[in-house]
């Protein structure tokens, strides 16, 4: 899609950026975390970068080359290093840099909760030196390819097209962009986020906060086959749609039930 191109990201991600403290992640700690899977790796990034104000696309970068490089290796690496590398990467790729500095004191604050910042020393040079050689192996292992298509610009797209389709008192009654902008955010933290094509994963994050407020797109029927997103993606079907939308929900699984 021509317009997609012309679609400014930075106005939604103001949109949605000031509920970006009601979404702040509650503390859980990681001491204990002895799960293989990815989740609270991703969960470390995104608790540390909101701390550094960070922006949405630079945490969606940073959870996306976090998933990519736990596929690629088989060796067992230190997944919070690891995590605060991508976010001082995806910084860089974004041409938003995040301070080392900062990434290392927040790191480790989160990490052990508490704790003042580091001191310019020995523990602070091993560190830093840490991240800047996890950086490189980072970008071997992904041989490089770092540019990333985020379902945000789709999202955006749809959501515009959406409000003047979407009878208007719904659209002001009901946060359907926030809650489909944190159910996009939060799929990050899965490493599903990269088996899915951006469009459908926009798609299925509307979609699905369409269906948690119970509202009904105008002169669509999904029973008979009429359906609101087949004029923006025509490869999706309803059980692919689905199951995207029973992934998004399984993220909320891995959540502590005492934070």
């Amino acid at each position: 899609m021509q317009m997609l191109k012309d679609v400014n990201v930075d106005v939604f991600q103001q949109q949605v950026q000031r509920d970006k403290n009601r979404n702040r992640f509650p503390p859980v700690d990681y001491k204990e975390d002895v799960s293989p899977e990815s989740y609270y790796g991703a969960r470390f990034i995104f608790e540390c970068g909101i701390k550094l104000n960070a922006s949405p696309l630079v945490l969606a970068t940073a959870a996306n080359l976090y998933h990519k490089f736990f596929r690629e290796v088989e060796e067992t690496y230190d997944r919070y290093l690891i995590g605060s590398t991508c976010i001082y990467l995806a910084g860089k790729i974004k041409d938003e840099p995040v301070k080392v500095r900062d990434i290392i004191n927040v790191s480790r604050n989160t990490l052990h909760r508490g704790c003042g910042p580091l001191e310019l020393g020995e523990d602070y040079w091993n560190m830093r030196d840490a991240i800047v050689q996890g950086e490189l192996l980072i970008m071997r292992m992904l041989k490089f390819e770092v540019t990333i298509i985020h379902p945000h610009k789709y999202m955006l797209h749809y959501l515009k097209s959406l409000q003047s389709w979407i009878y208007r008192d719904d659209m002001k009654k009901i946060p359907i962009t926030q809650v489909a902008y944190a159910f996009l955010q939060d799929f990050h933290l899965s490493p599903l986020v990269l088996d899915c094509k951006p469009q459908h994963i926009a798609v299925a994050c509307i979609n699905l906060a369409l269906q948690v407020y119970g509202v009904q797109v105008p002169y669509t029927d999904e029973e008979e086959g009429i359906t609101w997103y087949s004029v923006f993606v025509d490869d999706l079907t309803k059980d692919n749609l689905w199951e995207l939308m029973e992934n998004i929900m399984d993220v909320y699984e891995h959540e502590p039930e005492n934070v």
